[in-house]
């Protein structure tokens, strides 16, 4: 249908002369402490017998597990992941004869206290076939990071703008659009090259408690990212 004498003809989408617009894209990067650090603790045990090879693997969980909860407010989280009680064959011989069983537990926690950190992973370490992988550093879903950076990119997207319209002589009429292209920052828990702490225990603990680790916490980046559409008041060129 074509728009009668009367009737406004709606503007394109790169504007008209009497309404320039202007796209921009506005960025955010901001490096933040992180607020929880994870580590995985693998339980293991190993026996000829199914139901001896069983049993160690459930006392061993049990003492990782009370000795985590001993942690009380510093661990926000604690989950149990995977088990897995898998026989090992003979390699030679014939039929299917079983020369040991292996079992698992893997185990998840979330500390908020970096203080305790270094000394939990100490200790878990010290704990018979216990492997602790990790930490982690993250920020929670929810952090006031994530808000902070979505509002520098809506600034900076402003500024950028406005900068354009100062060139030609002018000034921004209004916003059109504005549009939220990503706002994240990297995966949960990334593991950083030279960061992440790995540290396995086989055998008995040591007569005296190993010092705790010192770890430093690494600094998280929020990335943010918005484009926007202004119109302007028509410049003299």
């Amino acid at each position: 249908m074509t728009p009668t004498a009367e009737e406004p003809r709606p503007a394109g989408p790169y504007g008209t002369p009497e309404a320039p617009r202007i796209a921009v894209r506005g960025e955010a990067h901001l490096e933040v402490d992180p607020e929880i650090a994870r580590i995985g603790i693998t339980v293991s045990a190993r026996g000829t017998d199914r139901r001896d090879a069983l049993a160690d693997l459930t006392r061993r969980n049990a003492t990782a597990l009370d000795l985590v909860k001993t942690y009380g407010e510093a661990v926000e989280r604690v989950e149990t992941g995977a088990f897995s009680i898998t026989p090992e064959l003979t390699k030679h011989g014939r039929g299917e004869r079983i020369r040991a069983y292996h079992g698992r537990v893997h185990i998840t926690a979330e500390l908020t206290d970096f203080t305790a950190l270094g000394e939990l992973t100490t200790r878990l370490a010290d704990l018979d076939l216990t492997r602790v992988d990790g930490p982690w550093w993250a920020l929670r879903p929810d952090s006031p990071a994530h808000r902070q950076a979505r509002q520098q990119a809506v600034r900076e997207a402003v500024q950028r703008a406005r900068e354009y319209a100062e060139a030609l002589g002018t000034t921004l009429a209004a916003l059109v659009e504005l549009a939220d292209i990503g706002a994240d920052s990297l995966p949960p828990y990334p593991p950083a090259p030279g960061r992440a702490m790995r540290s396995m225990a086989y055998g008995a603990a040591a007569p005296e408690e190993a010092a705790p680790l010192e770890l430093e916490p690494q600094r998280q980046t929020v990335y943010a990212q918005v484009n926007a559409r202004f119109t302007m008041a028509p410049p003299r060129l």
